[in-house]
């Protein structure tokens, strides 16, 4: 039996290395899209586009060795923690992956116009916020850090600020008739990729949270219903139905 445990966590170890390495490429990747989308970099847009094969693979590859897990050593407690935070976990970073894709992808189609300053610099602070949010996603997974897990979704609220800014710049750069409809529409979505990374990055966070403390954010929606449902029953008289 120790034989099986020891090579159970033999296993799972192997396991959080390959997730901090899918983590790792994602940090990677998002200030080559920010690049890619500044510099009209089309031979970066492929090559990264291109890699998302990579992180696909390699994201079924460790959902695949956490499902085995389950099935052959059948985990409890801290454990089946891990496991199970672990599969969601990659869902959050393989999607972050292909948001890095879709802003290479919106840098295609708005190749060959210019973007002021103002723009710019906001472009280049979501993917900088983004990057730091998904940094800290992982120290805070490698380290087993609760607290600074936690701490993601003040960073997160900075990020989304960005994102409004960078709608009303795009409003007003388009009334001075500085980008058309069509860029201004193509860099709004890229403002929502960056902050749907950071939302990707708390929710790492939170099952970071999960794995050391059991701490769920589900938990509080699961509260308010039974809550509200509890409200909405009181008082309200039985009345027998006639048969």
């Amino acid at each position: 039996m120790d034989e099986l445990r020891t090579g159970f966590h033999h296993q799972l170890d192997d396991i959080r290395v390959e997730v901090a390495r899918l983590a790792a490429m994602v940090i990677e990747a998002i200030p080559r899209a920010t690049s890619v989308l500044l510099n009209s970099d089309l031979v970066g847009a492929d090559a990264l586009i291109g890699s998302d094969d990579e992180i696909d693979a390699r994201s079924i590859d460790v959902e695949e060795r956490c499902y085995q897990l389950l099935a052959l050593q059948a985990p409890v407690a801290g454990d089946l923690r891990q496991v199970v935070a672990v599969v969601k976990m990659v869902a959050e970073i393989e999607r972050s992956a292909d948001l890095t894709v879709n802003i290479c992808k919106a840098a295609r189609r708005i190749y060959g116009h210019t973007l002021d300053p103002r723009l710019r610099g906001l472009l280049q602070q979501m993917g900088e916020q983004a990057q730091q949010l998904f940094a800290a996603a992982l120290e805070s997974f490698e380290q087993s850090d609760a607290v600074k897990a936690a701490a993601l979704d003040d960073m997160d609220g900075f990020l989304d600020g960005l994102q409004k800014e960078m709608v009303q710049a795009i409003l007003v750069a388009h009334a001075a008739k500085k980008i058309d409809i069509q860029v201004g529409i193509q860099l709004a979505v890229v403002a929502r990729f960056y902050e749907r990374i950071g939302d990707h990055a708390v929710n790492i966070g939170e099952r970071v949270r999960y794995l050391v403390t059991g701490w769920l954010p589900e938990h509080k929606g699961v509260a308010r219903y039974s809550s509200s449902s509890r409200d909405d029953t009181d008082g309200i008289p039985f009345v027998e139905q006639p048969s």
